[in-house]
């Protein structure tokens, strides 16, 4: 029995929370109805003219009042045209029974105030039916019951305000919950999207760097043990460092430094065969400038050791003060085999299935450029290979700042790194 009651209490409690959620409906407004109880006394007991014919009235009243208040609550309906001649109707038929009875038939106004107030929704309406419509009421009730009745007219004008501020507030505070769980929604897919194209990313780099060094291993490990322990070596390093990329990606802290990252890459291409020529000129960046430019020089390291081919590849760093351009270009076939003639950026990328399919990550890192206001463009380099080149902007700075940081600016030679590093 205890658990029955516990049960029981559960599904009144559920259902209380359902009823708070979905706020009121057509039925919270139908007990009004007992208003009419006057006017069905007044039947009953004989003192009205035509009972019959003030019986016919009072139910076809009651029946407008319950068809409009039940559609009152489904936008759609409540707009539709047969819900305004309904509540037509209804007022017709209300002043003519108040008319032909008075007493207490004039309960009826307020009845009426409220199916106007769940109908009419918006200033502009309210102030073009209520003022008429009350001024109509003041003028029937002061006729059939004198100044006594003035209650009545003020009962009419609270019931249509107060129906329909509340129902309105309702409907507002329906569509800031239906806009908060939608930026909910968007904000899950957003980070859904942002953890996918970070895992993409870290995984497919680093899982990239380790098929190399534990290819380089296995070819030395007859003939050389000393330098297969050194990649081995390596293959430790990076997945040590995979793991704590992949816990920062996972919290969204995660900022790239590029210097690391060209340095990453010029191992990752050294070890697979692929010469890496680094030029780097231009004026400081901001380090979310270098976050974004980390991931591309990433991508394109990642896909010219997994698809290119290439024997050669050089990252080309330089800019303006106003605008920073990176472009990474191989001697090879291109991710995803790119073929001769293609259509600069085309889109391939790592998971590129064929010539011109679309690249995840050359596909994330166009969307990631997009939002910083810059853009990403990938196809076949003009002397034949691959090519990537990102442009970002750059909040202007004074060419002695740059002097002062010791980095070369727009118009002096550009500094050369070797496969070694050394400039």
């Amino acid at each position: 029995m205890r658990d029955w009651w516990r049960c029981r209490r559960a599904a009144l409690r559920d259902l209380a929370e359902r009823r708070h959620k979905e706020g009121p409906s057509g039925l919270s407004l139908l007990p009004w109805l007992l208003m009419g109880l006057g006017a069905l006394s007044h039947l009953v007991s004989g003192e009205a003219p035509n009972p019959w014919l003030g019986g016919l009235g009072l139910l076809a009243f009651n029946t407008l009042y319950i068809a409009i208040v039940l559609r009152a609550f489904d936008e759609r309906r409540r707009e539709n045209a047969t819900t305004w001649w309904l509540l037509a109707a209804l007022g017709a038929l209300t002043f003519a029974l108040a008319i032909g009875y008075g007493r207490e038939w004039l309960l009826l106004f307020p009845l009426l105030g409220l199916a106007v107030g769940a109908i009419v929704r918006g200033a502009v309406r309210l102030r073009l039916i209520v003022f008429p419509l009350v001024l109509a009421v003041g003028v029937v009730t002061l006729w059939r019951d004198g100044w006594d009745s003035f209650g009545i007219v003020y009962g009419t004008f609270i019931s249509i305000m107060v129906t329909a501020a509340i129902l309105t507030l309702n409907s507002t505070v329906e569509e800031l919950r239906a806009t908060q769980e939608e930026l909910a929604r968007t904000a899950v897919e957003k980070e859904r999207l942002r953890f996918s194209r970070d895992l993409h990313d870290l995984l497919g780099h680093t899982l990239s760097v380790i098929v190399v060094k534990a290819e380089a291993a296995r070819r030395l490990a007859p003939r050389d043990l000393e330098a297969a322990l050194t990649q081995l070596s390596d293959i430790e390093s990076v997945g040590r460092q995979a793991l704590t990329e992949i816990r920062e990606a996972v919290t969204g802290y995660r900022e790239g430094s590029l210097t690391t990252e060209l340095d990453r890459a010029r191992d990752a291409l050294s070890s697979a065969g692929i010469e890496p020529v680094v030029l780097q000129s231009g004026p400081p960046l901001e380090p979310q400038t270098e976050a974004l430019l980390s991931w591309v020089v990433r991508e394109s390291a990642t896909n010219a050791v997994r698809h290119s081919g290439a024997t050669r590849c050089e990252i080309d760093l330089g800019g303006t003060p106003e605008r920073v351009r990176l472009t990474v270009t191989d001697n090879g076939r291109g991710p995803g085999g790119a073929v001769p003639g293609g259509a600069p950026g085309s889109g391939l990328g790592s998971g590129g299935t064929g010539p011109g399919a679309p690249g995840s990550g050359l596909q994330g890192l166009r969307e990631r450029l997009a939002a910083a206001g810059g853009t990403l463009t990938s196809g076949p380099a003009p002397r034949g290979g691959f090519q990537v080149t990102a442009e970002l902007p750059l909040e202007e700075l004074p060419v002695a700042g740059l002097a002062g940081a010791g980095l070369p600016v727009a118009g002096q030679p550009r500094a050369r790194q070797d496969p070694e590093g050394t400039a």
